[in-house]
């Protein structure tokens, strides 16, 4: 039931991500071209998932367990280290260069799209040179 309710939580959430417009790499890069024709709606978008966020964490933060009775794993980490700051500029660095970030770049590999089949392949190796550099630390 688990995974069940999971594959619908994904399925509702790139649902979202494609009516809202976030899976369409134009659109992404007119909303990050603010000296240009900049593209301002995605604000809407960003900020309807802004407050479903912190409401999620609200109810979530006086919780043992989730609903479904799994164990919750909240981040209690804050600091802000020099791996997060690296981790969050290329992030952000790619995100303005290819217009796609990985849950968008997810629901472009399942509609075919050879840019989101790209991105998710840049991103896994990423993934791996991570792991790898913090191995040799």
């Amino acid at each position: 039931m688990t995974k069940f309710v999971a594959f619908l939580c994904g399925l509702l959430f790139s649902a979202g991500l494609i009516v809202g417009g976030m899976s369409n790499p134009q659109k992404i890069l007119a909303f990050l071209d603010i000296t240009g024709n900049w593209d301002p709606s995605l604000l809407i978008i960003m900020g309807a998932g802004l407050v479903v966020s912190v409401i999620g964490y609200q109810l979530t933060r006086r919780r043992q367990q989730s609903v479904l009775a799994c164990p919750l794993n909240i981040p209690t980490n804050k600091v802000i280290d020099k791996p997060l700051g690296l981790g969050s500029a290329l992030f952000g660095l790619g995100w303005g260069l290819a217009g796609i970030c990985p849950g968008p770049g997810l629901v472009l590999v399942g509609a075919g799209f050879y840019q989101g089949i790209l991105f998710v392949l840049a991103m896994i190796v990423g993934w791996l040179f991570v792991g790898l550099f913090r191995k040799a630390q």
